[in-house]
């Protein structure tokens, strides 16, 4: 019969079989191809797949040295699949101890030296009672012929599964049962061999043997139900064995529970809201902030000392400890287990100890093989920025190469060594200041400085403090430019381009920006409520000449006087918005100013505070500012070299 703790154990090994067999191996020139087809061949979408990449894929240099993706793929297991594991484990396992509880009734006859006795079991589950002439039958081939029928019939009917004394018999003591026992060399087992009475002689109940066992040095591990079992139902002149000692355990040592992948090259995939997977976030970084547990030491276990049947003690050792393995910017917690970050950043395991680093650099560009890039610190690359890829961290991002059409997002400063091409759709947004060589067909947006030191071409740049165009081709040619204090560049405009030029200082562009975005939703609320106020006056109008509305008009007027108070509140709470900020542009005591050092040519807008003017004449060496309300040209004003200066003392020319 199969137990159900065998069965479980039985059930487990077929599952982890089962799930292994699904493990197969995939490539594609890509790894979205290489994922795909594992799909394919596990007949599975690609949500449900998981995977870890073997051979990382080359593109190739001019045709050349191409590389394929390699991956080995698996089912994912969620918590959905070890549910229905579990159920069908559990029905199995209610089925075999279904199956084990059918079992029929049954009796045993002992011959003890005071006399006859009999044990009825019941039946388990359907099992069949047993019957008293089988019961009768038992007892004439023990040879006894003197008992009481009565008392038998009692014991048949209560099943009590006791021995019972029925009678007496005729005891020849030479006939009785004998019984040894034998002991392993290691004394880790215990076996008994019992010989068959003979006619007249007594069988052993189980309080002789035991007492023969202690009497024998076995003393521990007895399995008195297999002792009792073999007393009911005895097995003759063969070995059983009825005791067992117990082996020693050596404690387990201790460890270390990663909070985090310790694999750095795993590819961890995620399925968006959408149901798809975006193949260019590949998790590779694991961010954490400071204060995050990082690891859990697990102590070491004390060893199980074992015993033999003899009573002997067996010694186990002890599991040994380890030392916490703590590298660079963590801690351990006041319990000393646990390890914690100092800081925020990114986890790694290196050379067998956790350290959290600030600055995460990415050897080469930002592209397939490294996905998109969130970092809770510094980012450097020492690359390019591919297109459609985005970058963002909590601290700076310094890149050696070009940043194309892409995200860079930053609390910190950018920092962009060669240029800036954002093809109309690039965007690139800095808490504190962004320093390039150049910016082309981009969307800048900075916390304080934009620093440039070639140009600004066709481009939308928002600063909040300034934004300096200094080298010997800092020229800002096309586009919107909007900054608090200034704009400063070489030329402005272009002799031949058609493209629009405008520069505007003096405000806050967020703020501005806030402020046109509120005004235009108060406009367009405005309107809606002036021709609300017109439906509920005709409505109420035709309530007083005919008394009464339809049904559906008056639930139509009492929907028009709740929109209107919504609206009311709305306009209020917009035009105090709106009043906030006016207040905040009111108070900024950037007096505003846009320079150039050499030329600003016809065609350039010039937007100072609420002063506009449209440049017709071409200027050498001027800075337009505001006086009296209106837009001056004066002579030109270098910029202060504070702003120049950037981090590590980076200067733009």
């Amino acid at each position: 019969m199969v137990d159900f703790v065998q069965l479980q154990h039985v059930m487990k090994e077929r599952l982890e079989r089962d799930r292994a067999i699904r493990i197969i191996d995939a490539e594609g020139a890509t790894l979205e191809e290489a994922v795909a087809e594992a799909a394919t061949l596990l007949n599975l979408p690609i949500r449900r797949i998981e995977y870890e990449v073997t051979i990382r894929g080359f593109s190739g240099f001019l045709g050349t040295g191409t590389k394929n993706w390699k991956i080995k793929a698996y089912e994912r297991v969620t918590a959905e699949t070890i549910e229905e594991e579990r159920e069908a484990a559990a029905e199995a396992a209610a089925e075999a101890a279904k199956a084990e509880l059918d079992e029929d009734g049954g009796a045993s006859v002992q011959l003890r030296y005071d006399g006859a006795y009999l044990k009825v079991t019941p039946p388990a589950g359907r099992g069949k009672k047993i019957n008293p002439p089988a019961v009768n039958q038992l007892i004439a081939s023990r040879g006894i012929s003197d008992y009481d029928k009565e008392k038998v019939e009692d014991v048949i009917r209560e099943e009590a599964a006791l021995y019972v004394r029925i009678g007496d018999f005729q005891h020849i003591a030479a006939n009785d049962s004998m019984i040894s026992v034998d002991i392993t060399a290691d004394e880790m087992k215990a076996s008994i061999t019992v010989t068959p009475p003979g006619n007249g002689g007594c069988d052993i109940p189980i309080e002789t043997c035991l007492s023969f066992l202690r009497n024998n040095r076995v003393v521990f591990g007895i399995d008195e139900k297999a002792l009792s079992d073999f007393t009911d139902r005895p097995s003759y002149k063969e070995p059983a064995q009825i005791a067992a000692g117990i082996r020693p355990a050596d404690g387990r040592d201790s460890y270390i529970q990663y909070n985090f992948e310790t694999d750095q090259t795993r590819v961890r995939l995620r399925e968006g809201s959408n149901g798809r997977v975006d193949f260019k976030d590949l998790n590779i970084i694991q961010n954490v902030v400071e204060g995050q547990p990082l690891a859990v030491k697990i102590p070491a276990e004390d060893g199980t000392v074992g015993r033999t049947v003899t009573g002997k003690v067996i010694p186990a050792k002890n599991g040994r400890d380890m030392a916490l393995p703590l590298g660079k910017n963590v801690h351990v917690g006041d319990d000393g287990v646990t390890i914690i970050a100092d800081m925020n950043g990114q986890v790694i395991l290196n050379g067998g100890k956790i350290n959290v680093e600030p600055v995460y650099t990415i050897q080469g560009d930002v592209n397939i093989k490294t996905g998109n890039v969130i970092f809770l610190g510094a980012v450097v690359i020492t690359g390019n920025v591919e297109d459609g890829y985005s970058v963002k961290a909590a601290g700076n991002i310094e890149v050696h190469g070009t940043v194309e059409k892409a995200e860079l997002d930053a609390e910190g400063d950018i920092i962009v060594n060669q240029g800036i091409k954002g093809s109309s759709t690039g965007l690139i947004r800095s808490g504190r200041s962004i320093w390039a060589r150049f910016i082309e067909n981009a969307h800048v947006e900075s916390g304080n400085m934009v620093m440039v030191s070639d140009g600004i071409i066709n481009s939308q740049v928002d600063a909040f403090k300034g934004i300096i165009c200094q080298g010997k081709k800092a020229s800002i040619v096309g586009g919107r430019l909007r900054a608090t204090e200034e704009i400063n560049a070489k030329s402005i405009g272009s002799p031949t381009s058609g493209t629009e030029t405008i520069c505007e200082v003096g405000f806050d562009p967020k703020s501005k920006e806030q402020l046109e975005t509120l005004e235009a939703q108060q406009a367009d609320a405005e309107k809606e409520l002036e021709e609300v106020q017109l439906n509920i006056q005709t409505l109420i109008n035709i309530k007083k000449q005919r008394k009464s509305l339809p049904e559906d008009k008056e639930a139509y007027l009492n929907e028009l006087m709740d929109k209107r108070q919504l609206l009311t509140e709305d306009l209020k709470k917009n035009k105090g918005e709106i009043e906030e900020i006016q207040n905040f542009l009111n108070t900024l005591k950037a007096r505003g100013r846009v320079s150039a050092s050499s030329k600003v040519y016809p065609g350039v807008k010039i937007l100072i505070r609420d002063a506009k003017e449209d440049v017709r004449n071409e200027y050498r060496a001027v800075t337009f500012i505001l006086e009296d309300g209106l837009v001056r040209v004066t002579k030109y004003e270098e910029p202060d070299e504070e702003s120049k200066k950037g981090p590590d003392g980076y200067i733009t020319n």
